[in-house]
This record gives C-alpha cells, sequence and structure tokens, in this order.
C-alpha cells in the first residue's frame, strides 16, 4: 500500500474509530442489510466508549453517500466528531472490523489497497462507450456517445453504406481512444480493461498510445444495451485484480526472501529490529504478517515506537505508552514514508512483523 495518501492522518488528533466493513449493494435487501451493518458498528464503538459525535460522523457518511453497484467494501476512520479517512473498496473484508483507539487501525485498508488502485473499465461498441474509474472513492462513469452512419444519399448501394458504417465506427472508436487515454492521464490508473462488443473492444486497442497498450487487459462479458447484465464482467475484473495482488504479494516475498539470504542484506524481522528501523526511517517496505494482541511502545511523535520503555526514554520520552503493535508499527511506517504490505502464508514472518530497508 501507498502510504503517501495517509500522511495526513499522522498529524490528527486521536482517538481514532476505524471501521472496515462490507458495503456490497447486490440484493433486494441491501439497504436493509446495510441498516442492520450500521446498527452493529453504531453498538462496538459505544460498548468500546466512543463519544456520539464520532459515532454520528460514522454513520453519516454512509448513509449520505450513493450505494455501489454490486459487492464492495469501505474504509471509514473518524475522530472529534469528524470522518478523517473514507476509502471504498473493490472487496468487503471477511469480517466487520470495529475499533476505537489512541491510533487508526489501517491493516485492514491495506490489505485491500491493490484491488483499490486506480482502473479504468470500459465498455464499448462501434457507437461509443461507458468508461467508469474506481480507485480510492466512488466510481465514476463517463460516457463517449460517437455518432451515427449517416444517411446513404441518391444511389448508395449496400457497399456503400458498408463504407459509410465502417468509416464512422472508425471514427467513433478514434474517439473514445482519445477518451481514454485521457482518463489514464488524469486518474493514473494501473489497469484497463476492455470489455462489450468484441470487434470493437479490439479495434479501440489498437488505438490506444503505447503506454496505455502496455497496461490494457481484455474480457468477456459487458454491454452498452439498456438493462444488460455486468456480472460476468465483474467476475472477470476481480480475477484481474485479485491476480495483480497475488503476483505483487510473490514478489514481496521473493524480494525478503532473497535479501534476507545475505549477508549483508536489507531484510530484516521481529519487533526489536523492525522498531528500530522504523526508528531511523530506515524502512523502504513494511511486512506485515499476523501479530495478534502483540504490543509495543509509543511516544508522541507517530515514528516513536519500541519493544520497551527504555528505548523511547533513551530519546527524551519521559512516558511511552502501550500501543497495539498492529496500529503503532504501520501507523510509524506511515508517519516515515514506507509502503505498507500485508502478506498472507507465503511468509512466516517472526513476531509478526518484517521489513526491507532503505539501506543496510
Amino acid at each position: 500500500m501507498d502510504t503517501s495518501p495517509l500522511r495526513e492522518l499522522t498529524t490528527a488528533p486521536g482517538p481514532f474509530a476505524s471501521v472496515h466493513f462490507d458495503f456490497s449493494h447486490d440484493t433486494e435487501d441491501a439497504a436493509k442489510q446495510l441498516e442492520l451493518r450500521l446498527k452493529e458498528i453504531e453498538a462496538a464503538l459505544s460498548d468500546q466508549r466512543a463519544d456520539p459525535a464520532t459515532i454520528e460522523a460514522v454513520l453519516r457518511a454512509v448513509r449520505d453517500s450513493e450505494p455501489p453497484v454490486g459487492k464492495a467494501g469501505r474504509s471509514i476512520v473518524a475522530a472529534h466528531g469528524s470522518v478523517v479517512l473514507d476509502r471504498h473498496l473493490a472487496a468487503p473484508p471477511p469480517a466487520p472490523v470495529v475499533r476505537f483507539s489512541a491510533l487508526p487501525y489501517l491493516l485492514p485498508l491495506a490489505t485491500h489497497e491493490a484491488e483499490t488502485l486506480p482502473y479504468l473499465v470500459v465498455v464499448t461498441d462501434q457507437t461509443g462507450a461507458e468508461i467508469t474509474g474506481h480507485g480510492r472513492g466512488a466510481p465514476h462513469t463517463e460516457t463517449v456517445e460517437g455518432a451515427d452512419p449517416p444517411a446513404v444519399q441518391g444511389g448508395g448501394g449496400p457497399t456503400h453504406r458498408e463504407k459509410q458504417t465502417g468509416e464512422t465506427a472508425r471514427q467513433n472508436l478514434d474517439e473514445v481512444a482519445r477518451h481514454v487515454t485521457k482518463a489514464v492521464e488524469r486518474s493514473h490508473a494501473g489497469l484497463v480493461v476492455l470489455a462489450g462488443d468484441v470487434q470493437a473492444r479490439s479495434a479501440l486497442r489498437d488505438r490506444l498510445p503505447e503506454p496505455v497498450r502496455r497496461i490494457t487487459s481484455e474480457v468477456d462479458g459487458g454491454s452498452r444495451a439498456p438493462g444488460s447484465s455486468h456480472e460476468e464482467l465483474d467476475r472477470h475484473v476481480g480475477e484481474l485484480l485479485a491476480g495483480r495482488r497475488l503476483a505483487s504479494l510473490d514478489d514481496v516475498a521473493e524480494t525478503f526472501r532473497a535479501e534476507s539470504g545475505r549477508a549483508s542484506g536489507r531484510a530484516v524481522s521481529g519487533l526489536e529490529a523492525v522498531t528500530a528501523a522504523l526508528a531511523e526511517a530506515n524502512v523502504a517496505t513494511l511486512l506485515v504478517g499476523s501479530p495478534g494482541d502483540t504490543a509495543v511502545f509509543a511516544g508522541p511523535e507517530p515514528a516513536q515506537v519500541a519493544v520497551g520503555k527504555a528505548g523511547l526514554q533513551a530519546l527524551g520520552v519521559a512516558e511511552p505508552e502501550q500501543r497495539r503493535a498492529d496500529e503503532a508499527i504501520p501507523f510509524a511506517a506511515i508517519a516515515t514514508g514506507a509502503e505498507v504490505v500485508v502478506l498472507d502464508e507465503r511468509l512466516d514472518l517472526w513476531e509478526g512483523f518484517g521489513a526491507l530497508l532503505r539501506h543496510t
């Protein structure tokens, strides 16, 4: 997860309500199900003694927003009656997570962040396209409507009509290609998914500039016809995103193993080594496995974390406070500009944490 957009969180005063939940809208009773989830979130925050203004801020952010289409997740962090982070996720977390604590809990967001990297889904045919941008906010759709083939005048026969129809379709796809290219530049998309009419999407891909073609994939499904289902398209897009995330995790795990095998490698693991590297702002990528309820000590500055009080007291922190490691360590990573990657069984990280260093 690129943590640079989260840097402002490190200057916000806590405590924080961190809520990660299923925001799907894919059933007839979706609105009712969402209200039930919100009641559970409200009860959980109340049980943890969150202030009423912050609870209301979370509930209001959800109720005042447009529902998504299909499966989706949401991450909201609020403090002192205001929402300080609100992210839409491509997929819901496997279970809701609700915390009220001194620091924000961001690991569920990091787990799904790869699925919400900016990408475009383009459903096209011979007359135009719907270009939907997905990223950290709600999806946004731009419609490109091309021209209809002109009526054949005089004695023009079928061959002439086909020629005019083909020329109009080419012009329409040229226009769609321009809009897609601009959308990629505007959103910094890392993936473009082409769907819809097979001939149109193939012709559209040929019209895209080379940098955009390199990040473009074609999938089946999707249609511009009114009332058409996008179920097949959504499944294919989900598979593409999942494949990207798995490949990214494979790369990180392989790099960590390779660096761990070198005498002067850039990989460290365990709370002592990771917190020491964070204190020196020497972590390029923080790796998180299964830390459980492990605790560390933290100072008033986000990057001040250590296994024991003595390490922080030596830095002039008079009263280090105990914090959950799965909150304090990622928070320190954000403050020092490190990326955060949540790993699965690919790596068995000692004490639940590892790091790739900037330098040895």
